[in-house]
């Protein structure tokens, strides 16, 4: 799999003309009024594993403990702020990097972020860890095997990828990059979306990300 080096590694603004600005609220401060800290809980996975179930259930546990937190889902973002981008492994890439920016501001305003995309690029996914401080990113790798996820596929997208009608999908036609070492690993083919969920708040619980 190639990717063009300038789009992997763009990360310097084309334009010389401009400083960043920093916020006269300390970090400390916003996460003290916040009542939790801020972290990008990154769920990545092939198509169908659960990823935006699992977020989308967090996100609203979350919210009924008082917890400010968001998802970012894949189709979502592609409706507006990616919506000129293909799937084209460059396209891809830049879809992951937009977003992760996107995440990156969402938690310097002081929120957990669930972020759920296919993200199929290990390179991908360890700029957007890079772009995050430390412990600001969690990589959720939702593992489920391509015979899980083709018997979940309510869209009927593997069907058509299999019958040749969308290129470059990802498992099919286009790789998928299983992360390495994820801070958590959760296989949805033996799990219950509820465990999962429990799994997911209670290592943002047990890392003292969120009161218990």
């Amino acid at each position: 799999m190639m990717k063009n080096k300038e789009t992997i590694s763009a990360q310097q603004p084309k334009s010389e003309n401009i400083a960043w600005s920093d916020s006269l609220v300390a970090a400390e401060l916003r996460a003290g009024l916040m009542g939790h800290k801020p972290v990008t809980v990154w769920f990545t996975g092939l198509s169908g594993a659960g990823k935006s179930t699992i977020a989308r259930a967090c996100e609203v546990t979350l919210v009924k403990r008082g917890v400010k937190a968001f998802i970012l889902d894949g189709d979502n973002v592609r409706h507006g702020l990616n919506s000129n981008l293909g799937f084209s492994p460059e396209d891809r890439t830049e879809n992951i990097r937009r977003i992760g920016e996107v995440c990156k501001l969402f938690t310097d305003a002081g929120l957990i972020v669930f972020s759920a995309f296919i993200s199929p690029y290990k390179s991908d996914r360890n700029l957007v860890r890079e772009r995050h401080p430390a412990g600001g990113f969690i990589e959720v790798y939702v593992d489920a095997s391509l015979e899980v996820c083709e018997s979940r596929d309510v869209k009927g997208l593997y069907r058509k990828a299999r019958a040749g009608e969308i290129p470059e999908f990802t498992g099919i036609s286009a790789p998928y990059e299983a992360p390495d070492a994820p801070e958590l690993r959760i296989k949805t083919g033996e799990k219950t979306v509820a465990e999962s969920v429990a799994e997911v708040i209670g290592y943002l619980e047990a890392n003292k990300y969120i009161p218990v």
